[in-house]
């Protein structure tokens, strides 16, 4: 007979079996917006430090989509879980470490990174994210970072 403790661990486990790494809903609006606006684009590109979500090379420029929990962001959704702390404190602390070494990595070889957060994205409407988007691959504010 399984515990209550065992059982939660246990669909814990399926939950997070189900959490994708590429193709996330946010990124999914993302690209959409990009194709929508003529922007030519590739994707996960294997010889690039961190295989980045979005590559434009015409512009030199990477965006990288980042989960807000994933990641570390300081928004709602960003919070640290209550239980297991000794698991997911070093392991987010990874990602964020992670994340600072491939950007400068990115830089150093003359990419443009921008990230963009989940909250933020999913917030905007499609003409927003569009505008946006717009806005930030022709250098009028650096990225969506805070």
């Amino acid at each position: 007979m399984k515990t209550a403790k065992s059982e939660t661990a246990a669909q814990r486990s399926v939950m997070m079996s189900r959490i994708r790494s590429k193709d996330t809903k946010p990124e999914m609006l993302v690209r959409k917006a990009l194709h929508r606006l003529g922007f030519r684009f590739r994707l996960h590109v294997r010889d690039l430090p961190g295989r980045p979500d979005i590559v434009l090379p015409k512009y030199k420029t990477i965006i990288q989509v980042k989960g807000c929990f994933w990641h570390g962001h300081s928004c709602r959704d960003g919070r640290l879980p209550k239980t297991n702390r000794e698991y997911w404190v070093p392991k987010l602390l990874r990602n964020k470490e992670r994340d600072i070494s491939n950007e400068r990595k990115l830089r150093r070889i003359g990419w443009s990174v921008r990230n963009l957060w989940e909250c933020r994205i999913c917030a905007l409407s499609p003409e927003g994210l569009e505008k946006m988007l717009t806005s930030m691959l022709h250098n009028k504010c650096p990225s969506s970072e805070n």
